[in-house]
């Protein structure tokens, strides 16, 4: 059996962490191994509007800054992106001023009270449309102690992170219920690479000295766990697929893919920068995605070809994201023929031959691509509709498909 060999891209989720650190930092910040997606280019748009010099070679972006200064813009998008949102609400409090951050698409329909209300706690003035974006700030943040609520996620946690330590003086977070804690790690990673202190216990009690500074410095931007997701799934289900670029000890929450490929039976084997999976007999298996919810999709494609009924718990991580994934991962899957059901926080997932039928991705990248994999394990027709969806997150998706053989 032929083994295809393809190319995990840059994590979104890094890559706009590491950009955000680079606009606060003083001097010079090389990142290596950048490709672009939808989301990132609005970082890079936004840190260019505050400043930075943005230069490029090949998979190299070189970002020349003098920190966060005066701003003189006072509108800024972040497109689609609810964690390029949740870090630049904080960080543009940094300074005096008026500022505006807006959106379009999934993100007007997000709720934004919880950003509002951590802002108030630092004493910033803020104003939203009912709730929702746009986010208009009023003056700066003043440190000091925070209560944060982490039922919904933790991308409000990491703006904190990243920008305290700049502020005149100590702050203080405690979070309650604190979910995706993975990527409370990689924010940890990623401030303390660039010279920055923070203490924490058990996720639950954050303590940041102000006056900190970040270190100009070099960063690798590690492949794209979550996008990969749904290539090593492929592969469990069609032959042998190496995906290149993809860190086996990584923090990203997404790398759990593999228990989960576990589980269900498919050949997984490691390098120390690849992962290998190989079709095999697969059947049900039990998963917890409360921590990784972003593997909804991916998990759900692979569920609908194992042999049983797979359960999946997390349903409540899903509501606002691009799409109501839950009800619309729910609708995807019945089109085609599998049952699903929701009981309390857990998806059932029963296999079953598909039908032919239309999948909209309802303009969610994840979907999109859920979509995709359905249509190539199908042996019936299987159309997805809305598939540039998937430019928020892995716009060369479908030419990786086309490079192994599989045209959608």
């Amino acid at each position: 059996m032929k083994r295809n060999i393809v190319y995990a891209p840059a994590s979104k989720s890094y890559l706009q962490r590491a950009m955000a650190v680079a606009l606060l930092t003083k001097g010079t910040t090389i990142l290596n191994n950048v490709t672009w997606c939808d989301d990132s280019l609005f970082v890079k748009n936004i840190i260019s509007d505050l400043g930075a010099e943005i230069y490029e070679k090949d998979s190299q972006v070189i970002i020349r800054s003098r920190g966060l200064h005066h701003i003189k813009k006072r509108s800024f998008s972040v497109g689609e992106s609810g964690l390029a949102f949740r870090l630049f609400s904080i960080i543009l409090a940094l300074k005096e001023g008026e500022k505006q951050l807006n959106g379009h698409g999934s993100l007007i329909h997000r709720p934004i009270e919880e950003v509002a209300n951590t802002l108030k706690q630092l004493g910033v003035q803020t104003k939203t449309h009912n709730g929702f974006i746009p986010l208009t700030i009023y003056n700066k943040l003043a440190p000091g102690k925070v209560v944060l609520d982490g039922t919904y996620g933790s991308q409000l946690l990491s703006g904190l992170l990243i920008s305290l330590p700049l502020a005149k003086g100590d702050s203080e977070i405690l979070v309650n219920n604190l979910k995706s804690i993975p990527y409370v790690d990689m924010t940890l990673t990623v401030v303390r690479h660039f010279g920055i202190k923070i203490m924490q216990e058990n996720y639950q009690h954050f303590l940041i000295k102000g006056n900190q500074s970040y270190h100009a410095s070099e960063f690798n931007i590690e492949g794209d766990w979550s996008a990969a997701a749904f290539l090593l799934v492929l592969a469990a289900l069609t032959g042998e697929i190496e995906v290149v670029n993809l860190l086996p000890d990584s923090l990203q929450a997404d790398r759990k893919i593999l228990e989960a490929l576990n589980k269900s039976g498919a050949n997984i084997s490691k390098t120390s920068n690849s992962i290998i999976v190989k079709k095999n007999l697969l059947n049900a298996f039990d998963f917890d995605a409360t921590h990784c919810p972003d593997l909804f999709p991916p998990l759900a494609a692979l569920a609908s070809c194992c042999n049983g009924t797979t359960t999946i718990k997390g349903v409540s991580r899903l509501t606002y994201k691009e799409s109501n994934r839950a009800k619309v991962i729910m609708e995807a899957l019945g089109k085609i023929g599998v049952h699903v059901s929701i009981k309390n926080d857990t998806m059932h997932i029963k296999s079953g031959k598909f039908r032919k039928g239309i999948i909209h991705s309802h303009n969610d990248h994840r979907i999109a691509m859920m979509g995709a994999i359905l249509a190539t394990v199908s042996e019936n027709k299987v159309e997805v509709l809305g598939k540039s969806a998937v430019n928020k997150s892995y716009p060369h998706f479908f030419d990786t498909l086309k490079k192994i053989n599989f045209v959608i």
